[in-house]
């Protein structure tokens, strides 16, 4: 069993900030990707940045230069420094990890974001 449990979610006013995290537990096994998805209201699930075992980052368009993603894959956590938060950032957003012996990804909970005055 794989238990992914992120935190950090909440209510921030727009251009504020947020930090996520995302942990990762359970059974064994080498992970070689973390990332960040995140969902709006009535609209599909949708990328928003990741993290190689090689420290490689990757970022979709509408968060680069505000989001910023860290974390250590060896120790299976990874983190989401969101900076100049939008109304349209907001959502429920999912930590996922891909382990590097089959390519099998795994979803966590969820933490809610709201961004709002």
């Amino acid at each position: 069993q794989v238990q992914l449990v992120e935190s950090g979610g909440g209510l921030v006013q727009p251009g504020g900030s947020l930090r996520l995290s995302c942990a990762a537990s359970g059974t064994m096994f080498s992970i070689n990707w973390m990332g960040w998805y995140r969902q709006a209201p009535g609209k599909r699930r949708e990328f928003v940045a990741s993290i190689t075992s090689s420290s490689s980052t990757n970022y979709d368009e509408s968060v680069r230069g505000r989001f910023t993603i860290s974390g250590d894959i060896a120790k299976r956590t990874a983190f989401l420094q969101m900076n100049s938060l939008k109304h349209e950032d907001a959502g429920v957003y999912y930590c996922r990890i891909i382990r590097s012996d089959s390519s099998v990804g795994y979803w966590g909970q969820g933490t809610q974001v709201t961004v709002s005055s």
